[in-house]
C-alpha cells in the first residue's frame, strides 16, 4: 500500500470541483496538497439540539434517527459565511466536492489542524473502494464555548491509499446504503 502524491491524486481520483491549493488570505485552506486533498464544507448544516419536538428530551438512536433532532441551517439562505455550534455539541455538514474513490484505493479523512487546534473534531468513516458521492462530515465542538465553522472553506483532508491489488468486493459491489449520496445524509439502518 502507498499514499498517493499530488500528481497521482489529480490523475487517478475523481474530485469535482477540483481545486489547486493556493494562498487564500483570510480563509481556511482547501484543494490539492502534497499527499492529500483538503475538502471544503458546504453551506448546509444540521446542528444538534437537545429539545424534543413535543417537549422533554430525545435519545440519539442510529436505528431510529429523526431529522427533528437538528436545526437545519443553510448559510447560502441566511447570507452568513458561518454557523455556530453550541458548546459540547455536534453538527453534520457536507463537502462541496463530490468524490469518486477508485476500486484499488481507500480514502481516510482527518480534520484540518486549524480547526483541531480550536477543539473542533471532524470525523468521517473511511471511504471504501468505489464509493461515490458528497461526503457527510461529522463536526464536534469539544469545547465549553460556542464555535464558528466557516462554510465553503477547508474543513478536512482526505488521504488516498493505493492498494497493491484491487479489492474483491467494493462498496459499489455491495450496494452500500450511502452510495451516490448527493448531500448531507442522516444515518440509517437498512
Amino acid at each position: 500500500m502507498a499514499v498517493l502524491c499530488d500528481t497521482q491524486i489529480r490523475e487517478l481520483v475523481g474530485i469535482e470541483p477540483f481545486e489547486t491549493n493556493g494562498k487564500r488570505p483570510g480563509r481556511v485552506s482547501f484543494g490539492l496538497s502534497s499527499y492529500g486533498y483538503d475538502v471544503r464544507v458546504g453551506t448546509l448544516f444540521k446542528v444538534f439540539t437537545n429539545v424534543a419536538p413535543h417537549g422533554g428530551h430525545t435519545i440519539v438512536d442510529p436505528k431510529n434517527f429523526s431529522d427533528e433532532m437538528f436545526v437545519t441551517i443553510d448559510t447560502a439562505e441566511t447570507g452568513r459565511d458561518h454557523i455556530v455550534i453550541p458548546p459540547n455539541s455536534f453538527a453534520l455538514g457536507e463537502t462541496v466536492e463530490t468524490i469518486t474513490v477508485p476500486r484499488d484505493m481507500l480514502a481516510l479523512c482527518v480534520g484540518k489542524s486549524t480547526y483541531a487546534r480550536c477543539g473542533i473534531i471532524v470525523n468521517v468513516t473511511p471511504l471504501e473502494p468505489e464509493w461515490r458521492g458528497k461526503v457527510t462530515l461529522e463536526i464536534s465542538n469539544t469545547t465549553p464555548l460556542p464555535a464558528k465553522i466557516y462554510a465553503s472553506e477547508g474543513i478536512a483532508q482526505i488521504i488516498f491509499i493505493k492498494a497493491d491489488r484491487v479489492c474483491s468486493v467494493s462498496y459499489a459491489d455491495k450496494g452500500g446504503k450511502y452510495q451516490d449520496q448527493r448531500g448531507l445524509t442522516l444515518p440509517r439502518v437498512d
